[in-house]
Formats: C-alpha cells, structure tokens, sequence
C-alpha cells in the first residue's frame, strides 16, 4: 500500500515549460453573489495554462454573478457556466462539478474559492504535485504556507478546526479544511463522492476521509491563503456548527467499520 501522505512535491511529467500536456484540468468554482471576483479570478485561472478550462457553478446568484460569466464566455470558450436555480450548498456544488468534469472526459478535477482568496499563482505547483499523487491540496500549514489578512480570532478558528478534524478522524494532512485541490478522475471514481452526506463546509473534510480510506496518495503543496478585498463571506456560525458536528459523525461511522481505512495517515 502506498503510504496516504507526502508534503514532497516532487516534478510533474505532464507539466513542460509552462504548459499542460494533452491531458486536461478543469477548475470548478462555486459562486453565490460573487460578481466583483469571479471574472477577473476565472481569467486569471485560464492566464496559468492555455489548456486549463474552468466551469463556474453558480447558485442562481441575484447579484448577476451567473450572467456576467455567462457573458464573459462568450468571448472565452474555456470559461463555461453551470447556472443552478437555487441556493443549494457547497457541497453540491463541488458534486455538479465533479459529475461534469467526469462526464466529460477530464483527467484532474480541481476545485477553488470564487473570492480570490486561492490565488491561481499556485495552480502549476499544484498541477505538478497532482500529476506524482491522487489528490493535491493548497495548504496554509505547511512549511511555506501561510494566511494573509486575517484577523486572530479566524486564524484561531480556522487552527482549531483542522486540529479537530485531524484529531477525530486520525488524519495527518494539515490543512483538512482547505478548498483548493485537485482531484485525479480515477480518485472521484473510486471513492464515491455522490455519497458524501455532507452538503456545506463539512463536505471537504469527508471527501478527504475517503480519499486517505481509500488508500490514495496525498500531498499538500503551500499556498498563501488571502482573505477577500471585495464581497462578503458566505459562512456562518451555524455552519461551523454543522461542519464540527458532521465530522464527529464521520468518526463515528468510522470506528464502527474500522476495517475500512486505506494506508497510513
């Protein structure tokens, strides 16, 4: 088994001099009233590589977020727009980006915030690392990561909170919380995402339990995480609730079929 965990990014052989190979990633943001940064973000995500294509799942955003990318792709075919008819949480965001990205062929399916706080900067080290593992994660709590405008008290939340989830569901990653990642296709078709009961924050924290339990290989890559210049953030004190006690759920599902754990973590 090959062991779930390694912060060694070493060289991507599909990643030469800039550029992606003929394998294909596709960069699924969730959006919800993000018309001042989606834009300017997808366009700077498809600047990284001209073989990236980003698709925005939007949640019927009445600010015009949907419209203005639908506009904007009209004039970038590798911009597409997955327009949604409601509010329908994160983590089916994530799931309708995934079933698009699986159905239509890619090889890496990543997903990132729509506010700019994961900068597309870190998509080729992220790329690379993918290409060497199954799952690559942006972290803010490796060696070189780090967390750009933001208060203490949500530094301290966000600490507590991957100490929790490591803790309760024995991981070793650092940053079980983070958003940025990129997804091997043959890791979603393994692990059944479309199972995951999740459909808020706790989402990310769950996928990542089945990803270590199905025995995948993963690997942080540090990112500078900033905090948003426009807009508001979207999550709540219920929804911090919700995400601590859903983990505590998966911990344990997990002891009553311990069985199930994948290599070491």
């Amino acid at each position: 088994m090959r062991p779930a965990y390694d912060n060694a990014v070493r060289p991507a052989r599909f990643w030469h001099h800039g550029r992606v190979s003929a394998r294909r990633a596709l960069i699924v943001i969730p959006t919800y009233n993000e018309i001042e940064n989606i834009v300017p973000l997808a366009r700077d995500v498809l600047a990284q590589d001209a073989s990236l294509e980003v698709l925005v799942v939007d949640d019927a955003s009445p600010d015009g977020t949907g419209q203005a990318v639908r506009e904007a792709g009209q004039a970038e075919p590798r911009l597409r727009l997955l327009a949604r008819s409601g509010r329908l949480g994160l983590g089916s965001a994530y799931l309708a980006g995934f079933r698009y990205g699986l159905d239509h062929g890619y090889d890496w399916i990543a997903t990132m915030d729509g506010d700019g706080s994961h900068a597309p900067r870190f998509l080729p080290a992220l790329l690379a690392a993918a290409a060497e593992a199954d799952l690559a994660i942006g972290s803010r709590y490796v060696p070189g990561g780090g967390i750009q405008n933001w208060p203490a008290h949500r530094r301290a939340l966000s600490a507590f909170a991957n100490f929790y989830t490591r803790t309760l569901l024995g991981l070793s990653v650092r940053d079980c919380t983070s958003g940025y990642r990129i997804y091997g296709r043959h890791v979603l078709e393994q692990v059944d995402p479309f199972g995951v009961r999740s459909s808020g924050y706790s989402f990310l924290e769950e996928m990542l339990d089945r990803v270590v339990c199905g025995g995948f290989r993963v690997v942080e890559v540090p990112i500078l995480f900033q905090d948003r210049s426009r807009g508001t953030s979207k999550i709540s004190q219920r929804e911090i609730y919700r995400a601590a006690w859903h983990v505590a759920v998966t911990a344990l599902a997990r002891l009553r079929k311990p069985s199930a754990r994948g290599g070491g973590g």
